[in-house]
């Protein structure tokens, strides 16, 4: 079992006690949530025991006293922007935010796009937002944002966009992801209220780098590993430094905007910012949830690895540049880690060149499962199924004691199914899949009390680690990830096909 390195009640608990004494400072705090408001994965990884949803939860705590604004940038919906960790479009994201924000029992404000500029795309968008009920207001670019200060903070700037109607003490600003204009929206929000006679505020919700642990500590490292391909570089905040001779730590964007938005927000009110620092602005108590500092640092180090390959895959597929990989390998070689430093790397690829010997001489397609228990078990692809479908069948028949040789599906049954997809809907893909094995197995389990043990393992697997020799189509990562499985694929294509994997 893994050690628990964070208490998530205690974090909770400091965090909505911190950002109550922010908002006692004003009438109304317009609160910036960086990451993810939902599901943080990356935050779960790095610290062991984190709640992925605890933001949300917070959130529910103050859910009387706060109200939500969605951000996002027209350019992001036109070129159909895909959020890489559920692999929808930013437009779609927002809709999934949406729902699930309304199931936590949150209240919606409104949509906010950025940068509007009459996008066709955006339009449809907007028309659908609309007659479903969500309010919707248009923020067209500023010429000169962010730095050119006197004319943004004014009737020509700010002021030519619309003032979004808030009730709330505490408005949360998100978005599906990074450069969305949740900082925009949040100062032409305080450009309105200042207007309106009203003592409004602005403050930061951002997870990593987090200020108070040291600058190279793998738990920082690896915010930079996550963000490698924006070019975030985490640094001391000399801001804060130079004003309370404290050390701080904070990344290049916040400190590079820090004295635009100091100036802007001192503009808006016409008096000196409470703020003297980025670190100032942010009310990120996440440091002082961990309680086992060698967990989370280990934790840090096996996710700095997993971005390193999904880094290496995202090269091969064409959607980063090698300056991008290169930098990856030096946040590699800072900490000295290697990639066979992730337990099912290993056996993954022994099994592979085991498996190259024999008659098959495609690249042999292995996926390797470190279980919770710290038990390895493989599975290769064969006829029947892929290598992902296998693995998982292997493993929930461990974890039910079923022997090795016990079918827990009909031979008979995985024929006919490859026989529906290849001679009724034409598949060019014969093999079954994950998502189409777990539905055999389930459908089987009515009638096969083997079957229906199997089963009840499956959640058993939330927390594996997994290594595939070879990249994964879009269908076993979704899988992968609902069952709560880590897994990093050698950059390495399963067949010489350009379209059918």
């Amino acid at each position: 079992m893994r050690k628990q390195g964070f208490d998530p009640q205690k974090y909770i608990e400091e965090q909505s006690k911190y950002i109550l004494e922010r908002v006692d400072k004003f009438d109304k705090l317009y609160l910036e949530f960086g990451g993810k408001l939902i599901g943080d994965k990356h935050a779960k990884r790095v610290l062991p025991g984190f709640d992925e949803d605890a933001k949300i939860k917070l959130l529910q705590k103050l859910k009387d006293q706060a109200e939500i604004i969605i951000t996002v940038y027209s350019g992001d919906i036109e070129r159909n922007k895909i959020r890489g960790d559920y692999g929808i479009t930013y437009d779609m994201d927002v809709f999934r935010q949406i729902d699930e924000l309304r199931g936590f029992g949150l209240e919606i404000n409104s949509v906010v796009i950025t940068r509007y500029n009459h996008e066709h795309s955006t339009d449809v968008f907007i028309s659908k937002l609309e007659r479903r009920g969500i309010k919707v207001y248009k923020h067209v670019a500023i010429p000169g944002y962010p730095s050119a200060v006197e004319k943004i903070v004014s009737k020509d700037g700010y002021g030519i966009n619309p003032y979004v109607e808030t009730t709330k003490s505490i408005v949360v600003v998100t978005a599906p992801g990074p450069n969305s204009g949740k900082l925009a929206t949040c100062l032409n929000q305080l450009y309105h209220e200042h207007k309106l006679g009203n003592h409004a505020g602005y403050s930061k919700f951002e997870t990593f780098p987090v200020w108070n642990v040291p600058l190279k500590h793998p738990l920082n490292v690896a915010y930079e590993a996550a963000t490698v391909d924006l070019k975030d570089v985490n640094m001391m905040d000399y801001f804060h430094f130079e004003t309370y001779n404290e050390v701080a730590v904070n990344y290049n964007r916040d400190l590079e905007m820090f004295p635009v938005v100091k100036r802007s927000i001192e503009k808006i009110t016409g008096q000196e910012s409470m703020y003297q620092s980025p670190t100032d602005m942010g009310v990120n108590r996440v440091g002082f949830g961990i309680i086992d500092d060698e967990a989370v640092k280990e934790a840090s180090k096996q996710e700095i690895i997993r971005r390193h390959f999904q880094t290496e895959c995202d090269y091969k597929k064409g959607l980063l540049d090698e300056e991008v990989v290169n930098r990856m390998k030096l946040i590699m070689e800072e900490l000295e880690l290697k990639e066979y430093h992730r337990e099912p790397v290993i056996p993954a690829r022994e099994y592979a060149e085991k498996l190259k010997g024999g008659v098959n001489k495609e690249v042999p397609a292995v996926m390797a499962f470190e279980l919770n228990d710290g038990t390895v078990i493989t599975g290769r692809s064969s006829n029947l199924m892929d290598s992902c479908s296998a693995a998982i069948l292997n493993a929930i028949k461990y974890l039910a004691n079923i022997g090795d040789e016990i079918f827990l599906l009909s031979p008979m049954i995985i024929e006919t199914m490859k026989d529906l997809k290849t001679d009724k809907l034409h598949s060019k893909v014969a093999t079954l899949n994950a998502n189409e094995v777990l539905i055999a197995l389930t459908i089987g389990a009515v009638t096969n009390p083997t079957a229906q043990l199997a089963v009840e393992k499956l959640h058993e697997l939330n927390g594996v680690q997994a290594h595939s020799t070879v990249m994964l189509n879009k269908d076993d990562e979704q899988i992968l990830k609902r069952l709560g499985i880590d897994v990093t694929s050698d950059p390495v294509y399963p067949s010489e096909n350009l379209y059918y994997m």
